[in-house]
């Protein structure tokens, strides 16, 4: 069978993305992701932080058996971890776990301990960013739970866009949600959470670099704080 990569170029993928992101933009998550799984089939995968398991949920009902991508950067939460088990274990989805070259130790002595504090671009390129590169290679789309009301870095997320970077069509079916829809989705489904996010966490990342928010912050403000960086590299 011919492959949706095989039929199209990238220049007619990313016309169709763009398209996509216009027609798109006023349906729902479940539409988004239904829009995803007919175009895509197998080649579109879910990518999650086990922060929730929300678009990972709502992809299981477009997609059965879904692909969910999950990075282990070595340096996760045991609660972050304990809800990718707990994932893997109850719903219809497929679970693929990626690492980086390096473990830990293999890191710190190649570039030194805690790499985080001192350039966390670097531990962040060398422990995200190239792995899901590297994992999402036989992919021709994948999705995200970006929200544009997370931060205003991620105000302009488009439903459906095209990601330059890695040439795929990046689907982010939850980006017109706010902080209740979530709420509210997880609650009527049942959706499994990271137990962090109600120990005073907005946004879970790896443990060295994630505090809990102050009142009045916004999301993502407990990620990397004081180090003038918000976003891993991941999404720009």
């Amino acid at each position: 069978m011919t492959s949706v990569q095989e039929k199209r170029t990238t220049d007619e993928l990313k016309a169709l993305a763009e398209q996509a992101g216009r027609d798109l933009e006023d349906a729902s998550a479940s539409e988004i992701l239904a829009w995803a799984a007919e175009t895509f089939g197998g080649r579109f995968c879910v990518t999650s932080s086990m922060e929730d398991a929300v678009v990972a949920h709502l992809a299981s009902r477009a997609l059965p058996g879904v692909d969910v991508v999950f990075l282990d950067t070595g340096y996760h939460f045991e609660e972050t971890i304990g809800t990718r088990d707990a994932v893997e274990a109850v719903m219809d989805v497929n679970v693929i776990t990626l690492t980086p070259r390096q473990t830990v130790a293999e890191q710190d002595a190649e570039y030194g301990p805690r790499l985080h504090d001192r350039d966390p671009d670097l531990c962040c390129a060398l422990r995200k960013v190239r792995p899901l590169e590297e994992g999402l290679r036989g992919y021709v789309a994948w999705a995200t739970g970006l929200r544009r009301d997370e931060s205003p870095t991620r105000a302009n997320t488009p439903v459906v866009g095209w990601d330059e970077k890695r040439r795929k069509v990046k689907v982010s079916p939850i980006a017109r949600w706010t902080q209740d829809d979530v709420d509210a989705y997880v609650a009527e489904h049942g959706v499994l959470t990271n137990p962090l996010l109600t120990d005073g966490y907005a946004s879970v990342g790896c443990a060295p670099c994630t505090r809990r928010v102050l009142e009045g912050e916004d999301a993502r403000a407990g990620r990397w704080a004081g180090r003038g960086k918000t976003e891993c590299g991941l999404h720009g």
